[in-house]
């Protein structure tokens, strides 16, 4: 015990100084009223502690913890005091003077090695600073597990760290351990993603993380996310107390932070739920309704509803198929309940998918009482509503996008008016082309077939009663004007791929890296134009889209399917965010091939 205080606590001595100093100044100013001083900035330190480090043979039943440390403290966040392998229950705490004594309301297991952290645990009773970490290891048997796995957890779409997963060992490889039992070895991560399982045994384990939002050491599918690695894992490291892995360091010091030796990297997503059922259904107008699904890819044999024809009934998917839109394509009025029958795949007590055909009740919304005046009347109760959007900086690459808020039963888009006016104020019309959507049969995009031009005005017009909608209303006349930016300021930047052998979805993210600003879906060598970007710092997300479905699949934790592949494009200096100035033109190369090997 004498050697441990010796090495790790020699700042004692200094303080004790420090102190006497302080106190001898302050006694011998008699004249002047007491300041305070200054403010403690010093973390607590550890004085004694039990059981020593290392120690064996540490008994099983009615343990107790204790840290003393130089001053008062307090237990800022309990959750942090984290016992690994973990025990059904948190450990529990009491304050002893100047010291905190851990307990535990069960028993812990005979001949085994336990890690006690506590850091981002214990803060000091006055100015509340934290004490920087510290791991207690003790063994109910008669050895010291000696051996130590590393790695990074982020999330699978940012690749940003997370901070506070619960990553987990088990010995038990089935699929259901993760599930049902608690792991063998667990340690939560630091602000940097990073984790360090230390003292474990030398055998084989499954690895996983997850986002234990319920802290009960189990993994919950419905509400919380998870990672794994594909393969099991055996560690390769022995604990050296030296070892950086092994130290805790400031959050902030971010050379020492990324210095560490990472073995093991673990993407966090959130899985689609399994189970399949209609969990929600709305009616949300008179010949409109929607339907959800529990999990994605709905299989639906056939949907029909009471008193309206096949033909007269319109049905659209969201792309992941989790989400049904209904339309009754019948302008009459409909009854106050309809009444929607569903046969599809839908999951047994068993778990097994079977086919079921369910009825739905469908009410009519219900309106305010009374009369209802002119004033009263919306838009859409007497005219085909639809929206126009057209933004100078994405115009050129999305152009004009128009969405009904009805299926179209009659339409004329060459009737469209796409005229440009230049800056001498000459107007002339121009061509066009339009493309229905494929996931929304509501959205349509309108392109112009010249290249925009700066300085010149754009103008697309809708003529009055040229679309008709399932309510039998046609559209009132309307035109949107759009002009690329006149900043000058505004830079562009080129991003030339090459070794492109899948496809791709590319997207031009903020600093933050929490918004797409810009998005391509890519198979193919090519350079892409980011037009009209202010001075900043962006970021590019490249996600490998294997099943070319031109979305971001999750993972299937049970199929042992990873998230698709994420990667960000790293500048030289190891930096993810390119800096691009005032007035310039940015031109990056990009291997793809060699960024996703």
């Amino acid at each position: 015990m004498k050697k441990f205080l010796n090495r790790f606590f020699p700042i004692i001595p200094v303080l004790g100084i420090l102190a006497s100093l302080m106190f001898s100044h302050s006694c011998a100013n008699t004249t002047t009223p007491p300041t305070g001083g200054p403010k403690d900035t010093i973390p607590p330190v550890i004085t004694k502690i039990y059981p020593a480090l290392n120690q064996v043979n540490v008994p099983t039943q009615k343990t107790k913890l204790e840290i003393v440390f130089d001053e008062y403290v307090k237990v800022k966040d309990p959750k942090s005091l984290f016992l690994s392998p973990p025990l059904e229950k948190s450990p529990k705490f009491k304050i002893k003077g100047k010291g905190v004594v851990v307990y535990f309301e069960s028993d812990l297991d005979s001949n085994k090695t336990y890690t006690l952290d506590l850091t981002n645990a214990i803060a000091d009773n006055n100015e509340g600073n934290m004490y920087p970490g510290f791991t207690l290891v003790f063994s109910t048997g008669s050895v010291i597990d000696t051996m130590m796995v590393t790695g990074l957890v982020q999330d699978c779409n940012s690749l940003k760290p997370l901070k506070g997963a619960t990553v987990m060992l088990y010995k038990d490889h089935a699929d259901s351990a993760l599930f049902l039992k608690r792991p063998d070895a667990a340690v939560k991560t630091d602000e940097w993603g990073f984790f360090c399982l230390r003292n474990i045994q030398d055998t084989v384990y499954r690895m996983y993380a997850i986002i234990d939002d319920n802290n009960n050491n189990k993994y919950d599918p419905e509400s919380e996310k998870v990672a794994f690695i594909d393969t099991l894992i055996r560690p390769t490291t022995v604990v050296v107390d030296s070892l950086p892995e092994l130290q805790k360091y400031d959050m902030k010091d971010t050379v020492s932070c990324l210095a560490r030796k990472t073995e093991f990297e673990l993407n966090v997503f959130k899985e689609k739920p399994s189970k399949q059922m209609i969990v929600n259904k709305e009616r949300v107008g008179d010949r409109t309704a929607y339907i959800t699904f529990m999990a994605p890819y709905a299989q639906i044999d056939s949907i029909w509803v009471r008193g309206v024809a096949p033909e007269n009934l319109i049905t659209q998917f969201n792309i992941v198929k989790d989400s049904l839109e209904i339309w009754v394509n019948d302008p009459k009025p409909q009854p106050d309940t309809m009444f929607l029958n569903v046969k599809y795949m839908k999951t047994d007590t068993l778990g097994m998918l079977n086919p079921f055909t369910e009825e739905i009740k469908l009410l009519k919304p219900k309106k305010t009482t009374g009369k209802t005046s002119s004033r009263d009347m919306k838009k859409e109760d007497t005219l085909a509503v639809f929206t126009i959007e057209a933004k100078p900086e994405t115009v050129e690459q999305y152009g004009f996008v128009m969405e009904f808020k009805y299926p179209l039963v009659e339409s004329a888009f060459d009737s469209l008016v796409f005229k440009s006016v230049n800056p001498r104020q000459q107007e002339s019309i121009g061509k066009y082309t339009v493309i229905q959507d494929s996931l929304n049969l509501r959205k349509y995009t309108v392109t112009p077939a010249e290249k925009l031009q700066p300085g010149y005005e754009y103008f697309l017009k809708v003529p009055h009663r040229k679309f008709k909608d399932i309510n039998g209303f046609y559209n009132d006349s309307t035109e949107v004007k759009v002009s690329l930016p006149k900043d000058d300021k505004l830079s562009t930047m080129f991003l030339e791929l090459s070794n492109v052998k899948n496809k791709y979805i590319v997207d031009l993210l903020n600093e933050k890296r929490d918004k797409v600003l810009r998005s391509y879906i890519v198979d193919s060598d090519q350079t892409l134009t980011f037009p009209y970007l202010k001075a900043s710092k962006y970021s590019i997300r490249i996600t490998e889209d294997l099943n070319r479905n031109g979305i971001v699949d999750t993972g299937i934790l049970l199929e042992k399917k990873q998230p698709e592949k994420v990667r960000f494009y790293k500048l030289e200096d190891g930096t993810f965010l390119i800096d691009i100035p005032e007035m310039s033109e940015i031109e990056q190369a990009l291997d793809v091939a060699e960024m996703f090997k």
